[in-house]
Parts: C-alpha cells; sequence; structure tokens
C-alpha cells in the first residue's frame, strides 16, 4: 500500500501475538442455512462468544497491553454506551488498571451495572456521546487518565484487525468479508488485516439511519439519526483514522433499513442457534438486502456482538411471525348475545387457529349499536393457513378485517 494509514498489516500481526491468550480465538462456522437463505456460501465469525459478548475485547486488550507502568498506575478512561464499555472494564480489572468509564445518562441501567460488575467507576455525563467525550477530556487533563478511542486508536484498530488474520486462516477460499461500521474501528483493522490476502473483496454495513461513513466517502448529506435496533453502529461522526482506510479498501457500503435488521436478528436466532444484537446483525441484513453482491461467493460474516437485550429480542421475534403471516390480528363484528364470544373462540379452535390474545366492545362507533367487535391475535401455520382461517371467517358472515400495525382496522383479508 502507497499511501500511509494510522496502522500497517504488521500491526495487526503483532496484535495478534498481543492478545493471544486474553481473548477467545473464535471459531468460524459454516452456516448452511444461511447459506441457503442467501444464496451465497456463509461462514459466521462468532465474536459473540468473548467474555463480554463482542469483539471489543480484542482492541481493549491491545491498549491496555501496550500502557507503560505508569500509565498503568494512573489508569485509563473510555467512553460508551455498550460494548466498549465492558471490554475495557473487564480486562483493565484482569490487568489490575483502574478504569472509568463516561456513559451517557441516558445509557439503560443495565449496561452500566454490567459496566460496573466488571470493577470500572462508572460516570453519567451527557445525553449523547459526543457529550461524553468532552466530559473524558476533562478527565484526562484533571488526572492523566490515559484515553481508550472506542474506535479512532491505532491500537483498537490494529486489535479488531485480528479477526481478518483468523477468518482468512480457518477458510483460505473466502473471497468476501461482511463486516458492520460505527465509528470504523472493526472495519479498518481488517481492511487492513485482510490486505494481506488482496483479492478478498471487502464491503462494509451500516445502518440506514446512520450512514456516515457512505456520506463521507460518497460527499453527500444523507439524514442521519433515529431509533435503530442497531444501535452499536448507530454512529454520526466517523473516525478520522479509520475514514481514510475504509474510503480506499472498501469495495463497497450497503445500507441496511431496520426491518432488514430485524430480520436477520430473527434469522441468526432460528436458523444459525445463535444470538446477534442488531449491529452484530447487520452483515447477514446485507446480504438479505443485496443478494446481487454475494450470490454464489464464499463470504464471511463478523458476527460482532450478542448483547441483546431479552425482551428486545422477544419483540423481535414476534414481529418477524407476524410479516410471516404466522400471526395477525384482525376485527370482526358480531350480533351482541350471549354466549358469541365462547362460538368464536370455538370457531378458531376448530380451524386449527391459537389464539394468542382476544377483546372485545361495544363503543365503536362503526359497529352497529346491538352488535359488539371481537378483536383477535392468533397464531397459524403459516400465510396459507392464515388465507383458509379468514376465508372461513369470511365465508359464515363475520367479516375478518386485518388489523394494521397502528391498531386500525384494515379492509379486506
Amino acid at each position: 500500500m502507497s499511501q500511509p494509514y494510522a496502522i500497517t498489516p504488521d500491526d495487526v500481526v503483532r496484535a495478534s501475538h498481543t492478545i493471544r491468550g486474553h481473548v477467545l480465538r473464535t471459531p468460524l462456522v459454516p452456516a448452511p442455512r444461511l447459506s441457503e437463505l442467501t444464496g451465497a456460501r456463509v461462514l459466521v465469525k462468532h465474536e459473540n462468544m468473548q467474555a463480554t459478548g463482542a469483539f471489543k475485547e480484542r482492541g481493549a486488550v491491545n491498549h491496555l497491553s501496550a500502557l507503560d507502568p505508569s500509565e498503568r498506575r494512573r489508569g485509563v478512561v473510555a467512553m460508551s454506551a455498550g460494548n466498549h464499555a465492558q471490554a475495557v472494564a473487564y480486562h483493565a480489572r484482569r490487568l489490575g488498571i483502574p478504569a472509568t468509564i463516561v456513559m451517557p445518562a441516558t445509557t439503560p441501567l443495565v449496561k452500566v451495572e454490567n459496566t460496573r460488575a466488571h470493577g470500572a467507576t462508572v460516570v453519567l455525563e451527557g445525553e449523547t456521546l459526543v457529550e461524553s467525550a468532552a466530559a473524558v477530556d476533562r478527565l484526562v487533563e484533571a488526572h492523566g487518565y490515559v484515553l481508550v478511542h472506542p474506535y479512532d486508536d491505532p491500537l483498537v484498530m490494529a486489535g479488531q484487525g485480528t479477526i481478518a488474520l483468523e477468518m482468512l486462516e480457518d477458510a483460505p477460499d473466502l473471497d468476501g468479508l461482511v463486516v458492520p461500521i460505527g465509528g470504523g474501528g472493526l472495519m479498518s483493522g481488517i481492511a487492513i488485516g485482510a490486505s494481506l490476502r488482496p483479492r478478498v473483496a471487502l464491503y462494509g454495513v451500516e445502518a440506514a439511519l446512520y450512514p456516515s461513513f457512505l456520506n463521507a466517502i460518497d460527499g453527500v448529506d444523507r439524514p442521519i439519526g433515529g431509533p435503530t435496533l442497531a444501535e452499536g453502529i448507530a454512529v454520526k461522526t466517523v473516525g478520522r483514522l479509520t475514514l481514510p482506510i475504509i474510503r480506499d479498501l472498501v469495495r463497497e457500503i450497503v445500507l441496511v433499513d431496520e426491518p432488514q435488521i430485524e430480520r436477520a436478528v430473527h434469522d441468526y436466532a432460528t436458523l444459525q442457534r445463535s444470538l446477534a444484537e442488531g449491529a452484530g446483525a447487520a452483515g447477514l441484513a446485507a446480504l438479505l438486502a443485496r443478494p446481487d453482491l454475494f450470490s454464489g461467493r464464499t463470504v464471511g460474516l463478523v458476527l460482532c456482538g450478542g448483547n441483546i437485550d431479552a425482551r428486545l429480542l422477544a419483540s423481535v421475534m414476534v414481529r418477524e411471525l407476524e410479516r410471516e403471516d404466522r400471526i395477525i390480528s384482525f376485527r370482526m363484528t358480531a350480533s351482541d348475545r350471549p354466549g358469541v364470544l365462547g362460538r368464536v373462540a370455538g370457531r378458531l379452535g376448530e380451524l386449527g387457529a391459537n389464539i394468542l390474545e382476544v377483546s372485545h366492545g361495544r363503543l365503536h362507533l362503526d359497529v352497529p349499536a346491538k352488535s359488539v367487535s371481537i378483536d383477535v391475535t392468533i397464531e397459524t401455520r403459516g400465510p396459507g393457513h392464515t388465507a383458509e382461517i379468514l376465508d372461513t371467517l369470511r365465508e359464515e358472515g363475520l367479516e375478518p378485517r386485518r388489523i394494521g400495525p397502528h391498531g386500525n382496522a384494515a379492509t379486506g383479508g
């Protein structure tokens, strides 16, 4: 490479020796069912198996191990709302280094407590990571702490790049790597590590709501912001050190929308039997969004993290069942007579539907005064079974109307 970057392949190789024995050399696992789904031959790098559930440990260990005795005594500081916080806290305690983590005041309590449980001092300040970064600067100036930046740090970047070395050693026939991009530490490190095998095509993935790198590379101003399942890559500011590497070495950046991210989380859980947080599933979401890029190729996905809240995972799984027409909600109108609800429930049972929720009311103005509306949510065997149930109810005069995502009764079946 003629252009100098913040790190070199030799830095990544050195990092691989440094972190050995401190982090797990995670398996690269064939994924036959994901391969069938996407049309590519898919292998998954399971970084969700790390002690703190994400790849961030690699960069944290590489930086912490490089501290001299004076720096170790002073301690380190980092800003993060999630995986980087836990990685720095966990390994700082292992290495006997005091750690202070600045987290936005809006960080969920479970993440705050998990970070404290690893022995770090947690400072809650600011509404965003940008505001937390200002607090970090003040702490560095006041106490002489060493900053361990989550992505714009050569040692961190090199540590993350060790993933590429392991993947290409385990599967030399890989011809594509698909990597989520937040601040760019993971993607830039992998790009430098994979540059030892220049025939391997690199693809980055950003959440469609946070196209920060695509904006920077294309010189455009797509809107940035909004609630995303992939909060681990919801970064508004690109890394100063990571941008040149990604701009030069990554073949294409794929944007994935929220339904694609949700589907990828669901498919990892059901087809690969593995937990993926939204950011961790972004690579698979890219294969679902752009099969034209990957069909017929041997592709390595980095499942970079599995720290997803159990209630959020449950919501994602149910939403996918709704998208697949295996869970549906509909409204019927019937005469307001004793036993009508029981008869409807019995008929749905005869048709093989599993009733999840039912309610009825008399106050809807679109229902005749002598009638009652019945809202039902059922689970079925799939789209064909769903259509059969709705058709039967319609033939029996109940006129079921699907209830849309905002609770409005939609016409037709």
